[in-house]
């Protein structure tokens, strides 16, 4: 799929998507830059670092986080948005369910929008997107925990989420889907959605896999945030295994290196 101006071989490769959160509260890195200048230089350390897409987050979506207002979410992303643009050439990602954000994103220039609560939020959402032409990523998420029989209820979610954006006319080449692991889901159903992470692939799309540092890995290891590397490592490996075109993560380099040693075994003839 094409994402930007770059193409991404989503059968055949799982890229790295790096984490940018301009938030003083996100739970792993909030507050982590002052200034653009540390924007700039954690960007391009980033790339280096095999960074093929990079998600920028304005308002923070963990748990008991306090939500803010579109007008300062979009005084965060776009000016972001708009210097990356035209400093890199990387493809980048706004993380936001309000479809003020995107418009105002897409206006500085990103080329995705990243909707934790797939298009089910914001009414908006799906036309804006469709009508902007550009590619989204769709999240499966529950306002509830209040599944019947797990995994057919996840599937079937999925399903509306894309039946959402089809009626909104978003193109089929422009779709990536995310199992939402630690959104809606208590820790035995996270740890249900990694053992059954093939499944997501039957509705034929892109998936992105995003795990990173998140609290089914510090729940089950007994670990804070800032010593969840291994564990996420570990699940960015289950996503190349069941071939999933995208990974998100906080840890760069750790999770290309890992990404590419899987897929070279995998890749063995």
């Amino acid at each position: 799929m094409q994402i930007g101006n770059k193409i991404f071989d989503t059968e055949h490769h799982t890229a790295v998507m790096a984490i940018l959160n301009v938030t003083p509260d996100s739970f792993s890195d909030g507050g982590s830059y002052k200034n653009m200048d540390d924007i700039r230089r954690r960007v391009s350390q980033m790339i280096e670092e095999g960074a093929e897409i990079i998600d920028i987050g304005g308002e923070s979506t963990r748990p008991g986080h306090i939500q803010i207002s579109d007008e300062e979410e979009i005084c965060r992303v776009a000016p972001v948005v708009a210097c990356l643009k035209k400093e890199f050439d990387i493809p980048l990602s706004v993380d936001t369910y309000k479809s003020a954000v995107a418009e105002a994103a897409i206006q500085a220039g990103c080329d995705l929008i990243n909707d934790i609560w797939g298009l089910q939020y914001d009414e908006k959402m799906a036309g804006l997107i469709a009508d902007a032409g550009v590619s989204c990523c769709l999240m499966h998420n529950r306002e509830k925990i209040d599944y019947r029989d797990f995994l057919p209820d996840c599937m079937a979610d999925m399903r509306k989420i894309i039946e959402t954006a089809k009626v909104a006319g978003i193109a089929e080449d422009k779709m990536i889907l995310d199992p939402g692991v630690g959104f809606g889901k208590t820790l035995e159903q996270n740890l249900m959605v990694m053992k059954h992470l093939n499944d997501f692939n039957q509705f034929g799309y892109p998936v992105l896999l995003g795990t990173s540092r998140k609290s089914m890995i510090g729940l089950t290891l007994d670990l804070p945030v800032d010593q969840r590397v291994e564990g996420t490592i570990t699940t960015s490996v289950w996503a190349v295994q069941a071939h999933y075109g995208f990974v998100r993560v906080h840890d760069v380099a750790a999770n290309y290196r890992a990404v590419r040693m899987a897929e070279a075994i995998m890749n063995a003839q």
